[in-house]
């Protein structure tokens, strides 16, 4: 069985730092592509950040860019989110989401973890 577990969310003030962190289990890890989503109130869910599966080649939504770095631990099956100089918008639930690079159907997803932005 396959299981995403997110955690590092929480509440910060603006212009402060978090790093989410998210482990896969059941799964050969360092087959899947990680990818971090958020979601706000009343909002779509939107793709944050990605990273390929040996780590050397990551992607950014344009709203974090130069802010948010996405890396990962194959030997831990650990991918991490961190965020600096977060701004109110960034408030949202942040959601781990594993892709396998041969069959994409095999797609998971943690129950995610919420990060508040306010003072």
């Amino acid at each position: 069985q396959v299981h995403v577990v997110e955690s590092g969310g929480g509440l910060v003030q603006p212009g402060g730092s978090l790093t989410l962190s998210c482990v896969t289990s059941g799964v050969t890890f360092n087959l899947y592509r990680m990818k971090w989503h958020r979601q706000a109130p009343g909002k779509e869910r939107e793709l944050v950040a990605g990273i390929s599966i040996g780590g050397g080649t990551t992607s950014y939504a344009d709203s974090v860019k130069g802010r948010f770095t996405i890396s990962r631990d194959n030997a831990k099956n650990m991918v991490y989110l961190q965020m600096n100089g977060l701004k109110s918008e960034d408030t949202a639930v942040y959601y781990c989401n594993a892709v396998s690079v041969y069959q994409s159907s095999r797609d998971y997803w943690g129950q995610g973890t919420q990060v508040t932005v306010s003072s």
